[in-house]
């Protein structure tokens, strides 16, 4: 196996986001959940997405992790190697974009790395190095209040200069306006000034082809499916790949039952439960009860297999912003976190364990927690069920999946998905 594209995504969630993008753009794509092992078959592909969950871990953590997959990727002969981040650019102060950037492009031998969030498709955009959402920068919008990550800066040449170890500089939009030669010319004067990054400009679908042109000259580039996207189309207009079908025959219907689960806080998941109860029976968890050692999990499982057999169902443990800091305050952040993860994740094991086989997961967290705990290998790519969320099929079993991030999907997203997964 020769890849045109390696990718190292920093959670399952994204992962499929840019497999989604990378398969719509052409490129034949597998995502991996972790390090694949070597024996691992894969088919015939144009990229890999290795899927890790290591966005809010500790950073040395998340630089040995990804070493690890880049490592993978590039005995696969990966002509370039992009570090998959959130397009709201979810990271503390003390990392992990920064240092994991900084630890690839050393480990490949580069001065520099550009760097964007931006997906115009998404309404995510950059300018003058500040992450816009829609009109509104990224700190006064309602996605500045991710649990985990909270974003309270839209100045993205701040944030990562706070968490790399080289200076940040930044590409105008004025100079990606120019093109890729004056981008690469841009990123040239930058490392010469000592900079290790440079956070690049973008709010028109047209700039990516721009940046993913100038990006594909070095070995390494972090940002989010805006800039894969990018990088695919500079990958096909380039001839070195031939472009595939949008979307691969992913085989024949499974059928059986199906549940959803959501553990996302975001504004569009609380709304996307809220509409499904008018389709679906819903269960909410109660973190307190969780919290204080109540087999809250099991009372959720039991109520679940009650049901499943006359249609799907759903498992939430998301909550608005005032809720969720009220349970952070009493237990801890990590730790009303950790036992919610784990709670949905056993749901989902005893699930698939009953026959389902097909399932819808919300937010980035909870889905790296199920899949973790159902030992899933790979997916293969199906339809796209809204902008960054495809239909997956797992490489080793008759499943469907989609993982969802938090943000992403219309009102109708649960029932959208499952219409989907026949």
């Amino acid at each position: 196996m020769t890849l045109a594209l390696g990718c190292i995504a920093d959670d399952y969630t994204g992962a499929s986001d840019l497999a989604n993008t990378l398969t719509k753009a052409g490129l034949r794509t597998v995502q991996t959940i972790g390090v694949p092992a070597d024996d691992l078959a894969l088919p015939e592909v144009d990229a890999v997405v290795v899927s890790l969950k290591s966005r809010s871990i500790p950073a040395g953590e998340a630089v040995a992790r990804s070493r690890e997959a880049a490592a993978w990727l590039n005995a696969r002969g990966a002509g370039h190697l992009l570090f998959k981040v959130c397009s709201t650019f979810d990271s503390t102060d003390a990392g992990n974009i920064g240092p994991v950037t900084d630890a690839l492009r050393e480990d490949a031998g580069e001065a520099i790395a550009l760097v964007t969030p931006a997906f115009p498709e998404t309404a995510r955009t950059v300018y003058l190095g500040h992450l816009f959402v829609g009109m509104v920068p990224l700190a006064e919008s309602p996605l500045k209040d991710h649990p985990l990550n909270p974003m309270r800066d839209s100045n993205l040449v701040r944030v990562l200069a706070r968490q790399s170890r080289a200076g940040v500089g930044l590409i105008d939009l004025a100079t990606v306006a120019q093109g890729a030669e004056a981008v690469g010319a841009r990123l040239d004067a930058l490392a010469r000034e000592g900079k290790g990054a440079a956070i690049a400009d973008a709010v028109l679908d047209r700039d990516l082809a721009v940046l993913g042109a100038a990006a594909l000259t070095r070995k390494v580039s972090t940002g989010a499916s805006g800039l894969g996207l990018g990088l695919a189309r500079a990958l096909v207009a380039a001839g070195r790949v031939a472009p595939a079908a949008a979307t691969a025959d992913l085989g024949p219907a499974i059928g059986g039952p199906a549940a959803c689960l959501a553990g996302s806080c975001s504004q569009a998941t609380l709304g996307q439960i809220a509409r499904a109860e008018a389709a679906m029976p819903v269960r909410r968890l109660d973190p307190a009860r969780l919290l204080a050692g109540e087999d809250e999990a099991g009372a959720a499982l039991a109520w679940a297999l009650e049901r499943i057999g006359d249609g799907p169902v759903l498992i939430a443990s998301s909550a608005g912003p005032e809720d969720v800091a009220a349970v952070q305050a009493r237990y801890g952040r990590d730790a009303a976190g950790h036992a919610i993860e784990a709670a949905m994740a056993r749901i989902a094991e005893g699930l698939v364990a009953h026959g389902v086989r097909r399932l819808v997961v919300a937010g980035g967290e909870t889905s790296g927690a199920v899949v973790d705990r159902l030992g899933l290998p790979a997916f293969r790519v199906g339809p796209e069920i809204a902008a960054g969320v495809p239909v997956l099929r797992t490489t080793d079993r008759d499943m469907w999946l989609a993982l969802k991030s938090g943000n992403f999907g219309g009102p109708d997203f649960f029932a959208d998905a499952l219409r989907l997964m026949p």
